[in-house]
């Protein structure tokens, strides 16, 4: 695989401005929690007609620089506070990019593509141990020498989370496009509850601190087995067929189902069915959701902001599949993140009761199915008639049962179409492609099995 792809070169960049001598960004408990995880992110473009990809190439690598002046904890470098914690000393030592071609064109390339071939797109080189010469952003420009263009960004978990790596990628496209970014990095502390307006009467919403609570002091051993991942593409009516499967009995009529809670159900089964539990009982899971809008944070809040409840285990009676149990689990999931309770981990992790970081939390024992149908990717358009048509990402490493990431279609399939990038060990790959009930639902098999 690695012989269709050559390096050209690899650089650091630096924004245009200098940054202020003596600025630190200090991480908030979500973002230390993610510490041995690491993102990594695709955008692929068909280059427009008469248009050569070396000019395209050669805009990106300018506007860049001026992009990157908005982005101080970026170009920076970890250190270790007083306490022993990382921070983020904010300085000019840039971000690693790294210049490739590829052969053939970028649609010749999607339809032969798997886990690993595309994982030569998204450069990435582990810390340093002396973390001052450590990149924690990388950024891949990878030209087809026939058409097209992929852009992958790698970057550490401890800094920033999937939708801030989008919003990265955006304000990249922003100032390349039109000059300017039109949504703003926000650099602010996660809110705490005040100590004067907490009600003497509330109570401690256990269930989502015991879900890190266990984490922390059980952490995943790294699995044996190797991971392979397969991406599906759901139709809007594909996924709207999905949604009336999935409704619940007795549900009232203004009740509504969204994308995610329909497929997150639907892989939830599927897996049980696949690693052998028949039994009515559920494998483990976790769903990651994010949190911006339920904390009352600006949309440009640029950390980790996702957060990964447990799902509780669902006795699969009632219906012949489970689909319905499943989905009805995850909605009330769902229903229960709300501000409070956020605030009452946050005020966990922030406090004395947990002295270590070093696991990774993510994973725990669970299947994670994380919401990234959010994550806008059809407004990330670097030059005009040159929008993304593809948008694939990592979260790394993959433990516990395996991981399920929804997200968006491009803008053209519909509003509730999807993707689902699917990462089980190999041999539940293929029987997961395989799945009677979704075959149901006939999803394209973008990348995986029978692809590469």
């Amino acid at each position: 695989m690695s012989d269709q792809i050559t390096i050209l070169c690899k650089r650091t960049v630096v924004s245009t401005k200098p940054v202020q001598p003596g600025k630190f960004h200090h991480l908030s408990a979500l973002d230390r929690v993610m510490e041995l995880n690491r993102i990594r992110m695709v955008y692929y473009y068909k280059t427009p007609l008469r248009q050569a990809v070396e000019a395209v190439t050669k805009n990106l690598r300018e506007s860049i620089s001026e992009m990157l002046n908005g982005f101080p904890m970026v170009t920076g470098r970890l250190m270790n506070n007083d306490e022993g914690q990382w921070m983020i000393k904010c300085n000019d030592a840039g971000v690693r990019l790294v210049e490739a071609r590829a052969k053939g064109s970028v649609e010749g390339w999607l339809r032969r593509m798997d886990r690993e071939k595309e994982l030569l797109l998204v450069h990435w080189e582990d810390m340093y141990y002396k973390p001052y010469f450590w990149s924690t952003f990388y950024v891949q420009l990878t030209e087809f020498e026939e058409d097209g263009l992929a852009i992958g960004l790698s970057c550490t978990h401890l800094l920033v989370d999937p939708p801030s790596g989008a919003m990265f990628i955006k304000a990249w496209a922003d100032v390349t496009l039109g000059g300017k970014m039109l949504t703003p990095p926000l650099f602010q502390p996660l809110p705490l509850p005040k100590p004067g307006n907490k009600n003497t009467n509330h109570q401690t919403y256990t269930a989502l601190i015991d879900r890190y609570k266990t984490s922390i002091q059980n952490p995943t051993p790294h699995m044996v087995k190797k991971h392979a991942t397969v991406t599906f593409g759901f139709t809007y009516e594909m996924v709207q067929s999905c949604i009336a499967m999935a409704k619940i009995v007795g549900a009232p009529k203004d009740s509504s189902l969204t994308a995610f809670e329909a497929l997150a159900g639907l892989f939830w089964v599927c897996v049980r069915k696949i690693k052998g539990e028949g039994n009515g009982t559920l494998t483990k899971m976790s769903i990651g959701l994010d949190m911006r809008e339920t904390l009352g944070l600006e949309k440009g809040f640029f950390e980790n902001c996702m957060v990964y409840h447990k799902v509780p285990a669902w006795e699969c009676l009632g219906d012949q599949n489970g689909l319905s149990g499943a989905t009805f689990a995850i909605r009330q999931a769902v229903k229960k993140i709300e501000n409070k309770r956020m605030l009452d981990l946050i005020e966990w992790l922030e406090g004395d009761n947990s002295e270590s970081y070093s696991i990774s939390t993510i994973s725990g024992q669970d299947l994670i199915c994380a919401k990234l149908d959010n994550v806008v990717s059809n407004s990330t358009i670097f030059e005009d008639c040159y929008d993304p048509i593809r948008v694939s990402c990592y979260i790394e490493p993959v433990l516990g049962e395996g991981q399920v990431l929804i997200l968006p279609s491009p803008s053209e399939e519909g509003g509730f179409s999807r993707v689902a990038m699917v990462t089980l060990p190999e041999d539940e790959v293929v029987k997961l492609c395989e799945d009677a009930l979704l075959h149901q639902f006939n999803p394209t098999i973008l990348m995986g099995v029978g692809k590469s």
